[in-house]
């Protein structure tokens, strides 16, 4: 089997597991529980946007499989840590409403908002798959502050539990990923 099909295979697999996690965690309430319990954990916060790190990498290295593994591991993350003592309210809060959101009614235009999240990975692999640092920067940037603003907005106050995580991770990110991108040149 040629390498370009092994490549597209085994990220088809990763694609595949991602969206029957997607889809168990949306039908299968008492998973989708278990999920968010240690979702809670605010370790899963900080280390989900350093997934993009690797995501970058292969999207630069043309690896669709690498791609994959990496979106894989960034939706499953939410569950490695163990559930937490002690949660502080707003991130209680948080959590509440999006768990509320996801398996509240689905109209058009949360339909087409939740279309960002694929969009916006597919125009984070095509910044670095060919080979363009400031629209993939720019990519990062934009889904943070996508975030950030649609948790503020629609969870108000509890919807700021995720700045310190989200900005932390957006500069880490960004910082990583340029420093990353100049040495990946020099070779």
């Amino acid at each position: 089997m040629k390498s370009s099909n092994k490549d597209l295979l085994l990220g088809g697999i990763f694609f595949i597991l991602t969206i029957t996690f997607i889809v168990i965690s949306m039908t299968n309430k008492p998973f989708f529980d278990w999920v968010f319990e240690r979702h809670h954990n605010q370790w899963s916060w900080y280390l989900r946007p350093l997934f993009l790190l690797p995501f970058c990498y292969f999207a630069y290295r043309k690896s669709f499989t690498g791609m994959m593994v990496s979106i894989f591991a960034l939706f499953t993350s939410m569950f490695w840590f163990p559930k937490p003592e002690i949660v502080s309210e707003s991130v209680i809060d948080f959590l509440e409403f999006e768990k509320e959101y996801l398996y509240g009614e689905w109209n058009l235009s949360k339909q087409l908002l939740t279309l960002t999240i694929p969009i916006s990975f597919i125009a984070l692999g095509l910044a670095f798959w060919k080979r363009s640092v400031i629209m993939g920067i720019a990519v990062v940037v934009l889904m943070a502050t996508g975030k950030m603003v649609w948790s503020i907005q629609n969870a108000g106050e509890s919807g700021k539990s995720i700045l310190i995580p989200a900005i932390l991770g957006l500069l880490i990110c960004c910082g990583l990923i340029f420093y990353g991108f100049k040495r990946l040149e020099k070779k």
